[in-house]
């Protein structure tokens, strides 16, 4: 049976977080309590750290049924080539104005045509901002499933022809903000697969020498051998630098190399990784960096994997990364490559290049954008996701984490 949308409902949402001005924390903003004193440097924000915004999107399909969708954009955003801050007023504007008319009518029936259509729409002679095409591809998923009574997931493999018929669960990876000890507690406790992220944005959490991440390396082992109750239970430690280690040894690749081997050691037995280690502020000498670090890294058997995150935002940028080996593994930062159509083709793609496909993304989206890229990662067999919205950990490992467990029990029940 064929369906079509018959309206569209826009409502301004709140995010799990908030939109934070990276180049001012960058540049030693004071912390005032939960929130940052100075001006902000990056254009559109008004604040060094502001609430985050979303737009849900609603298509009312012929049948009554709702599917939701929501336009969210990075906690980071207007940084490191990504588009500007998202506001929601403005937005939803634009929406009912040059979106919703078009949109009426049109048929649900598959997803991958209707999301690569308005993924690649341009108005005025542009695309839509990243956080529009995220939601708006979203919705479109969900009305799709809705249709052929299926998880969003299973359309996806159907689109695509993944013909694995076996849904597994995908490692999850938990952040802790800057809560990054009580909140390491309660990752062992609920066996994260993949911990902490630590958030070490800034030199001052770095150490001048790296010393701070080497100290935080060993507490965290030794947190996991004395909380964890059997010892099968070996998380991999994932640690977020945003670029810091890079700044303090002037982009030296072998000081770089000889840190990350200090930072292995400290961590063994436990796995490592390491993300954003360098940013040089461009893409292509950031790329370059990043795969001169990885080769590096492997030539001297450090037992350390890389994570690209900067500077490799689109599909494009992803595709790029991957063919010169930019890292061992590159998030795949859902908002930030629009539609959820070129998430899905980010993972493929580097599953067949043999790079880690973090499917990601950030504390600042929702629910609902948590839930769908969580059906995208068990699809597409990425190699781990994102616990997200929000930096409390238990919230976000509930949403993904349950999510994940509805997915594989409902596949195949011919419901």
């Amino acid at each position: 049976m064929k369906h079509y949308i018959k309206d569209i409902v826009f409502t301004k949402s709140l995010t799990g977080f908030y939109f934070d001005d990276q180049l001012a924390i960058k540049a030693m903003a004071v912390s005032d309590g939960f929130c940052y004193l100075g001006s902000p440097i990056t254009p559109g924000f008004s604040r060094i750290r502001q609430p985050g915004e979303a737009i849900s999107v609603m298509l009312i399909l012929d049948d009554g049924t709702v599917a939701v969708g929501d336009c969210a954009a990075v906690q980071y955003s207007g940084c490191d080539g990504r588009d500007p801050l998202f506001a929601a007023d403005k937005f939803i504007l634009f929406l009912e104005k040059e979106i919703k008319p078009g949109l009426i009518g049109v048929s649900v029936d598959h997803f991958r045509p209707l999301a690569e259509k308005y993924d690649n729409l341009q108005i005025n002679g542009r695309k839509m901002h990243t956080a529009i095409r995220y939601g708006l591809t979203q919705a479109f998923l969900q009305a799709v499933a809705l249709g052929q009574r299926l998880t969003l997931a299973e359309v996806i493999r159907n689109e695509y022809l993944i013909k694995d018929k076996d849904y597994r669960p995908v490692p999850i990876f938990a952040q802790s903000g800057d809560n990054r000890y009580i909140n390491v507690d309660k990752m062992i406790m609920k066996e994260v697969d993949v911990l902490p992220h630590g958030l070490i944005n800034t030199v001052g959490k770095l150490g001048q020498a790296g010393e701070g991440l080497q100290e935080y390396i060993v507490f965290l082992k030794n947190r996991i051998m004395k909380l964890r109750t059997r010892p099968e239970y070996q998380p991999i430690i994932h640690l977020d630098v945003y670029g810091t280690v890079g700044m303090i040894f002037d982009m030296d690749i072998g000081k770089i190399v000889s840190y990350l081997k200090k930072l292995a050691e400290a961590a063994h037995p436990f796995s490592l990784r390491i993300e954003g280690i360098i940013d040089a502020g461009n893409r292509a000498d950031t790329m370059r960096l990043m795969s001169d670090i990885t080769r590096a890294v492997d030539a001297n058997g450090i037992k350390v994997e890389i994570v690209a995150d900067e500077w490799c935002n689109s599909l494009e940028d992803i595709i790029y990364f991957a063919d010169h080996k930019a890292g061992h593994m590159l998030q795949i930062k859902t908002p930030d490559l629009g539609g959820i159509n070129n998430t899905i083709e980010a993972i493929i793609y580097c599953n067949k290049k043999n790079i880690g496909s973090y499917c990601g993304g950030t504390c600042n989206e929702t629910n609902v954008s948590a839930e769908v890229t969580t059906n995208i990662a068990v699809a597409c067999k990425a190699t781990q996701v994102l616990a997200k919205p929000g930096m409390d950990c238990d919230a976000a490992l509930m949403i993904t984490r349950n999510e994940m467990n509805r997915i594989i029990a409902l596949v195949g029940t011919g419901r």
